[in-house]
């Protein structure tokens, strides 16, 4: 396959991998000292990031760069195949820092255009460290990917379908539902509560079903939406963090770049889950060792 380079494929690519599906949110460089780590300025792309053991994962991680730099012998075939199924030019499988399980629902014009931005990316030169897999996630990581199930993206128009294929691709579920065992628990979906370990505490993912307590029930669509466009700004503007503080690992400055009718439909969307009750504790700052 062969991918037609088009200016609008690329427009609606960086629209996808910018605040969407959020592809530069893993493979940039982000600033930590600043709310959400906004994207520093000309690193799009460039790979890097360290997913490691304190966060959770079993082993050691790096983001891959997908500039033109990184991708210049990859065949557009192959960047859908890693893109929607997990597995790289090589046959090797990728670990699913990446959530292509999520990708690979997506529909296939929507990732041709993100192939189409990630050729128009500026090559930067940034060779990445070789991953390191702990046992036994070394031999299962193999067992992983699995064949795409693509799907027709609905018409902006039926508002609702729309806003479920965004949250899908978005893979807002991953982050907002507690995990067994490191896999999402579906009865449990959207409630939030799932762990991330940051430094000076712990981050819990909030509850973003309809519950009116607990979740986004009482939100209007109005707020929804505000809540994203309040963030979404040049990286010199965006708050800096205090010292101590623990910062959100959600890139608001990405989704807040997303059109508000996308978030409306998303809004939308999220309105029809089912509600959990489910009370969630955001912050936790880690307690001091005393001296002795």
């Amino acid at each position: 396959m062969e991918v037609e380079i088009t200016p609008e494929r690329i427009q609606h690519g960086k629209y996808l991998a910018n605040h969407v599906t959020v592809c530069m949110d893993c493979h940039s460089t982000r600033d930590w000292s600043r709310f959400s780590g906004p994207v520093e300025v000309g690193s799009d792309g460039m790979g890097g990031q360290r997913f490691g053991r304190e966060e959770g994962f079993p082993g050691i991680f790096y983001s891959k760069n997908i500039t033109p730099y990184s991708l210049e012998h990859w065949s557009d075939g192959e960047i859908f195949r890693a893109i929607t199924s997990g597995v790289d030019k090589d046959g090797k499988a990728l670990f699913p820092v990446m959530p292509y399980p999520y990708y690979g629902s997506m529909d296939p014009e929507d990732v041709y255009d993100i192939i189409a931005y990630l050729r128009s990316l500026d090559p930067i030169e940034n060779e990445i460290k070789s991953r390191v897999i702990d046992f036994p996630m070394a031999f299962l990581v193999n067992t992983i990917p699995e064949k795409p199930k693509f799907s027709k993206k609905p018409a902006p128009t039926d508002t609702v379908a729309y806003g479920g294929y965004l949250v899908k691709i978005a893979a807002c579920m991953e982050c907002h539902t507690p995990v067994k065992n490191g896999q999402v628990i579906p009865e449990k979906a959207f409630s939030g509560g799932r762990e991330f370990i940051m430094p000076n505490g712990k981050l819990q993912s909030s509850n973003i079903t309809s519950d009116s307590l607990t979740g986004i029930g009482s939100w209007t669509e109005e707020a929804f939406v505000a809540r994203f466009k309040d963030y979404y700004k040049p990286l010199r503007e965006v708050e800096v963090m205090p010292e101590g503080a623990i910062n959100s690992i959600m890139p608001w400055t990405m989704y807040g770049g997303m059109d508000s009718s996308d978030l409306v439909a998303i809004y939308r969307y999220l309105r029809t889950i089912q509600p959990i009750h489910k009370e969630v504790i955001q912050y936790t700052k880690t307690k001091k060792k005393g001296k002795g």
